[in-house]
């Protein structure tokens, strides 16, 4: 016999594959979200722990006393059914145990003798591989109660709005008792006959003693509040997100936090309601517990009903643009490389990088200005510059370390651009990037499910140095800047946190990013469509929005601010240039430097001149009077500012005095070696395209050091004209190659070469 078995068990393998919903839980174990399974049956899975003891004694007594003592069928039983059915001639009593019945909702079949005989051999196949408990939560889950809903944890939520261990002893009655008649007993429809029958099987209940009197009686006079409730339907984007990704699991535990998910959405959606009539329609918001990287609220739309304005995109998961968002990851490896600190000096002058003029947002320049002043202002020449420091294809290997997966597809065609938004994220890789400058620099990967149900290992690398995330996230956290919202200056609704904004070409996306100690939050702004509105700027638009999440979930919070690591040390450094101070250095402020990796240049921003008594000629060595000679003149040492080229220019076009060398002696006959003039337009190696029926002029210019005063321009080896260095040179061009040369007074020379090509 026992031989039959396991091979009629070879043969016919007991295959338990019940079609659940699918679950998605928050991190208190309540439902945020519930899909139908995909036979549409409210079908939800009962966990262990939520059959309670008074669900468990109940269903036994009704259906199974000796459910944990036969082997699947229950013999007694089947003979008592036998001979009462062979005597009256019809069937008037059943046999079946749970397992049975498990089995019958398994494999429905026509009630014969020939299908009790296969419900006998699978119930012994399910009691040899499953457990008793693992039995009784089967038959929980797909006992029918009318519909299309099955199991008691389907028929808890969907009738009385409350998961089975919340069940009252008349509820949980009421329940056992509708799967024998699910078509008579219909909550909701026929409550007073449900109460009938209730109260008939709690009477019962009350002659085996079951339960105490008082519970009996408590729940004899307990009224039945049943109606069809919703599901809730919170988080619907990260709800979607986890059942496409985990089609097989009936339940998915995040770690949302039910409240801020619910103020989260809220907020978004008064907010956008607010900024509608400007003609946005949308935004996104994530919100992330730094310590332990759990994504603690998820918005993915304004009104995911919203099918007008594309309710159902996900804006976290969006590819837009991310403006001026990257920067902060820019300056922090510029730390980390020893390039600058936030003293440091750059020059934001209108430059063209080999074609290439970005402007600043407010289509201004500033000359002379620090890294942590470009970084709090979202300054771009600054930024591309350091940028063209550090190589792009260095700082897309950051990104890609990051985890920017858009960025990784572009990477071949990326150029400086990438810096001021020439490239593709969403919300969520920005998220872990700033969620890192919170941790320290430790890039970690964002925790959407309880860690028992990720499949992917918690990941940690190191992104930047402490000490860079440390001098990012003080320069961040600064409040003079332009980009902090009308309105909240000096106002208790500002927040202390470290935040940045951007937004993208043609005013398309708006972004604001903000951490402290315990979160960080992150917001877009915008159309899904893709439309550019005006009035669209991270400033005054995503930010209010951050400011009002950080108010509600973490209001004037205890938990402290950023420490300053110990290998960040502080250091005099010259006001001018940002290096350590020189003989000619008076201005001496403090700055922050990294031991052994931040850069010891001495200040160089005064340069010592020889001149004539009167300031009106300089001189170089070779020419220098001799001071105990007889020169009348004799020769001063004076200093004079040692300006870049670029910024000698900019003075210059926007008339700002500055204190210029004198011409240098006329009488020398040294010929200078140094570097000539700088040619910025036109651009070397480029072509360009004319029509010759239509002349157009090309215009020449160059940048080059304050003591020329005058330069020359050279077309093809031949002289075009003399001019001074700041001053625009047009020509009209010819088809063909042209060499052009500028030199200036000094007798230094620079050449390019351009192709011009008939259109």
């Amino acid at each position: 016999m026992l031989m039959l078995f396991l091979g009629l068990n070879l043969v016919f393998p007991l295959k338990v594959r019940p079609r659940y919903s699918t679950i998605i839980t928050a991190a208190d174990g309540t439902i945020l979200h519930a899909f139908l399974s995909d036979d549409d049956k409210w079908r939800l899975v009962t966990e262990l722990d939520e059959i309670t003891p008074v669900l468990r004694k109940t269903i036994l007594h009704k259906e199974d006393n000796y459910f944990y003592y036969h082997p699947g069928f229950n013999p007694v039983s089947m003979a008592r059914a036998v001979f009462r059915n062979l005597t009256t001639g019809r069937r008037t009593s059943g046999a079946s145990t749970i397992t049975m019945q498990v089995v019958r909702l398994l494999e429905p079949r026509k009630r014969t003798y020939g299908s009790k005989i296969i419900e006998l051999f699978r119930a012994v196949q399910l009691e040899l591989f499953y457990s008793k408990d693992e039995i009784l939560q089967l038959y929980l889950n797909l006992i029918p109660y009318g519909g299309n809903v099955e199991g008691i944890k389907s028929a808890s939520m969907l009738y009385f709005g409350k998961p089975p261990q919340l069940l009252s002893l008349a509820e949980i009655t009421t329940l056992t008792i509708i799967p024998n008649r699910p078509s008579s007993l219909r909550l909701g429809l026929s409550n007073k006959l449900i109460v009938q029958e209730r109260n008939r099987w709690l009477n019962r209940f009350r002659k085996t003693d079951l339960f105490t009197a008082e519970a009996i009686n408590d729940a004899l006079n307990e009224p039945l509040d049943a109606h069809r409730r919703a599901l809730p339907k919170l988080a619907p984007h990260l709800s979607l997100r986890l059942k496409k990704s985990n089609p097989d699991q009936p339940i998915i535990h995040t770690l949302i936090k039910p409240n801020r998910q619910a103020q989260a959405e809220q907020l978004v959606a008064n907010y956008v309601g607010r900024v509608r009539a400007m003609n946005i329609h949308n935004a996104a918001v994530l919100v992330i517990n730094n310590q332990t990287m759990a994504v603690e609220a998820y918005v993915g739309s304004a009104d995911f009903a919203n099918g007008y304005d594309g309710g159902q995109v996900d804006g976290v998961r969006a590819v837009r643009s991310p403006g001026s968002t990257l920067k902060p990851l820019l300056y922090a490896l510029a730390f980390d490389k020893g390039l600058m600190t936030p003293k440091t000096v750059l020059n934001d002058v209108p430059t063209s990088f080999s074609g290439y003029e970005p402007e600043n947002y407010d289509r201004q320049f500033y000359g002379p200005i620090t890294v942590e002043s470009a970084l709090a202002n979202s300054l771009n020449v600054p930024a591309v510059k350091t940028l063209q420091q550090i190589s792009t294809p260095t700082f897309v290997e950051s990104l890609k370390k990051a985890g920017f997966e858009t960025i990784k597809k572009q990477s071949t065609g990326l150029g400086l651009s990438i810096i001021l938004g020439g490239c593709g994220v969403t919300l969520e890789e920005l998220m872990r990037l700033f969620a890192a400058f919170a941790n320290g620099g430790q890039m970690s990967n964002l925790n959407f499910v309880a860690p028992n149900q990720s499949d992917a290992p918690a990941k940690k690398s190191r992104l930047i140095s402490e000490d860079a995330a440390f001098l990012i996230t003080n320069t961040l956290t600064q409040i003079t800047r332009p980009d902090l919202p009308n309105n909240f200056d000096n106002s208790y609704h500002l927040p202390r946190i470290a935040w940045k904004t951007g937004t993208s070409y043609g005013r398309r996306d708006a972004w604001s990013i903000g951490y402290n100690k315990r979160y960080t939050v992150g917001v877009w702004v915008g159309n899904f469509s893709g439309e550019g509105v005006p009035e669209l700027s991270g400033a005054n638009i995503a930010t209010p929005l951050l400011f009002s999440l950080f108010n509600t979930i973490d209001y004037n919070s205890s938990s402290g601010w950023f420490r300053m690591p110990e290998s960040l040390s502080m250091r005099q450094v010259c006001a001018e240039t940002g290096d350590v101070p020189g003989e000619a250095c008076e201005h001496k402020i403090v700055d922050y430097a990294i031991m052994g990796v931040s850069p010891y240049h001495r200040c160089q921003h005064q340069k010592a001149v020889w001149t004539n008594a009167v300031g009106t000629v300089s001189y170089c060595a070779h020419c220098l009077p001799d001071q105990n000679g007889s020169d009348a003149d004799g020769a001063v040492r004076r200093f004079y500012p040692n300006l870049a080229p670029e910024l000698i220019a900019f003075y210059e076009s926007r008339r700002i005095p500055y204190s210029k060398i004198p011409p240098h002696n006329p009488a020398c006959t040294r010929v200078f070696a140094q570097q000539g003039p700088q040619i910025v337009s036109l651009n070397n190696g480029s072509e360009y395209f004319i029509n010759p029926h239509q002349p157009q002029q090309l215009q020449l210019s160059c940048q080059a050091d304050n003591e020329v005063k005058v330069v020359y321009w050279y077309l093809n080896d031949k002289l075009y004209r003399k001019a001074a260095p700041t001053e625009g040179v047009f020509f009209s061009p010819q088809p063909g190659s042209l060499k052009i040369s500028c030199a200036d007074d000094k007798g230094r020379n620079t050449d390019i070469r351009i192709l011009v090509k008939a259109e």
